[in-house]
């Protein structure tokens, strides 16, 4: 057989390659070598290869006694469940690297954690937990009939439980300590009981996973108040020492009835939102989609087979397959966050945002709604999923080597305060274009976040759409339809919508809003003001950055980086050649 590549050369095989034939294959060599026409003869020596996603737990070096590992096909996916093999959080690897989470603090901010638990005991930082519902250090949490509070204990489980005990399963950090801190089960919330959970112990606790927010009911539009968003600035620019504070929180249950940029905590630019997939890379049913999202882990919302859920503990030293929604998601990031900073103690809070960014695997996440996408330097992301579903061995080992990104810089690039109407059947559209604060000291050059603060008002607040397209065409949707929310009168003022899809881009030109309504009725609403607000850094972060991977969104980021960097280069020397020549 003639090979396409590199003329004159030609395969010969036999299609026998038993022993017997070992003579044959002999004498037909001998006799190519005798032929004047062949220049060379080759002998081609076997080697394997092996088909990736098809794995078998027994082949994956992890052993663990705890009963319900097998069943945690998060950790492991080999298929458990009707699932689909390799489609997990690729935990192993890290582990394998002796990343356990050893000399890391989670603090599960809920309605409480059974820190008796036999599977938990041996983790738990008493010193970090605190009750704020019932104001003492025992967040134990208060009994039901109908077992409702195992909420903050099944979170904590899937995060901290203990290996190798022969009890329940295995935490994603499995030597990681975990804080209670119970400030869910009062009759009603308070901003001060937000603000001293978020701010509790910001130099013991690494990590706050937050699996609550605003009711999901596709109608409410609400997030922190004053004293619990300044906890949150305070957070991430002094807890761990200056590095920041982590908050990971679930992006919301209310599935495509919501919208999670109506959520302050989940859409906020200081935590990482995190969504779900199920164990075959679908969508749950319950997941909100929105541009804040930046990541992914796994739950179950659609399928009935009972070991689909989350394994993990559960009340009075009991174990559940049971545990779901994005609340069973945002735990498993908090492991995973937790294996990096033992990798690496000194990322600070955007460092670890940056990191979820360049090693989350779109794998085989599947969207049914919103395709794929790649942003203006190439990032592939998705309206719901992210950046992809978070990958431990990944994250670890580009966390062992990475160094802290540059300072971060904010700019409001423009703002448009006159009224405009707008009108079913004919979208708003308006302009910004900018500089990015250009020959100012607050100049952004790579973007990290994009905040659209928003001013307006409808006759049906559910029916908005608001999509924003940044200079290099990435169109972000900010706001879905929401057929639930009847709103008429209070609207959205000052609403910080924000998008994580332009992540790495250069701001500089015309940003493009549209606003419409979506829905069989004719609505009619009035945009008073949309500030457009940059973040990000002036010089690029990842040129400096070590890259082991040249397949990677890492490889690919610097040489973008470093191509745009050379361009800008030449552009000012050519202008000061022509200045000097004028």
């Amino acid at each position: 057989m003639e090979l396409p590549f590199g003329e004159g050369l030609f395969h010969f095989y036999p299609q026998d390659t038993s022993k017997r034939r070992s003579k044959r294959s002999t004498h037909s060599r001998q006799r190519l070598q005798k032929d004047r026409r062949v220049k060379n003869v080759f002998e081609q020596e076997g080697f394997s290869r092996q088909k990736r996603g098809y794995r078998n737990i027994n082949d994956i070096e992890v052993n663990m006694s705890d009963p319900l590992f097998t069943k945690q096909w998060y950790l492991i996916n080999t298929g458990q469940a009707d699932g689909t093999p390799g489609l997990d959080l690729n935990v192993a690897e890290a582990w394998q690297l002796g990343y356990t989470g050893k000399g890391v603090t989670i603090a599960i901010m809920d309605d409480g954690i059974d820190y008796l638990h036999p599977d938990l005991a041996s983790n738990y930082n008493a010193d970090a937990s605190y009750d704020f519902s019932s104001n003492d250090p025992f967040p134990f949490p208060r009994y039901t009939d109908d077992w409702f509070n195992s909420h903050g204990t099944r979170c904590a489980g899937e995060v901290s439980a203990a290996a190798n005990n022969n009890i329940c399963g295995v935490g994603v950090a499995y030597n990681s300590k975990v804080a209670g801190i119970r400030m869910l089960d009062q009759p009603f919330m308070t901003d001060i009981i937000e603000a001293s959970s978020i701010s509790h112990m910001p130099q013991v606790i690494d990590i706050y996973s937050a699996s609550w927010g605003p009711t999901d009911d596709g109608k409410t539009v609400d997030g922190p108040r004053e004293l619990t968003l300044q906890a949150m600035a305070d957070g991430v620019n002094k807890g761990r020492g200056g590095k920041g504070s982590i908050y990971v929180w679930a992006s919301g249950d209310g599935g495509s009835y919501d919208d999670c940029n109506c959520d302050g905590y989940a859409s906020s630019m200081w935590t990482i939102s995190i969504n779900s997939a199920i164990n075959d890379g679908r969508t749950a049913l319950y997941d909100e989609s929105c541009s804040s999202t930046l990541a992914s882990t796994f739950s179950n919302g659609r399928k009935r087979n009972p070991e689909a859920g989350v394994a993990t503990t559960d009340l009075y030293g009991n174990c559940t397959l049971r545990h779901s929604g994005t609340s069973a998601a945002a735990p498993e990031a908090a492991g995973v966050f937790a294996l990096a900073l033992e990798a690496n103690p000194n990322l600070t809070w955007r460092d670890m945002q940056h990191l979820s960014v360049l090693t989350s695997k779109r794998n085989q996440l599947h969207d049914e709604v919103h395709q794929w996408r790649r942003n203006g330097v190439g990032l592939e992301f998705n309206h719901l999923f992210g950046y992809g579903v978070l990958d431990a061995g990944g994250m670890v080992k580009m966390a062992k080597d990475w160094k802290t990104v540059p300072e971060r810089f904010h700019c409001v690039a423009g703002s448009i305060q006159e009224t405009h109407k707008i009108q079913s059947g004919n979208k708003l559209v308006l302009a910004i274009t900018t500089e990015a604060c250009q020959g100012k000291d607050n100049f952004v050059r790579y973007l990290e976040h994009v905040q659209a603060v928003v001013t307006v008002n409808a006759s049906r607040r559910g029916d908005l759409n608001i999509n924003m397209t940044s200079p290099m065409g990435t169109k972000s949707i900010l706001l879905s339809r929401r057929p639930r929310d009847d709103d008429s009168k209070v609207g959205f003022d000052k609403w910080p919508f924000m998008t994580t899809h332009t992540w790495g881009e250069d701001p500089r030109g015309t940003w493009v809003l549209e606003v419409g309504f979506q829905g069989e009725e004719p609505q009619r609403g009035v945009l008073k003001e949309w500030t457009l607000m940059l973040h990000g850094t002036q010089s690029a972060p990842y040129i400096d950055q070590i890259v082991r991977d040249y397949q990677s969104k890492l490889a690919m980021s610097k040489k973008e980086e470093l191509e745009e960097e050379l361009d800008e280069a030449i552009d000012r020397s050519l202008k000061s050649l022509m200045s000097k020549n004028n």
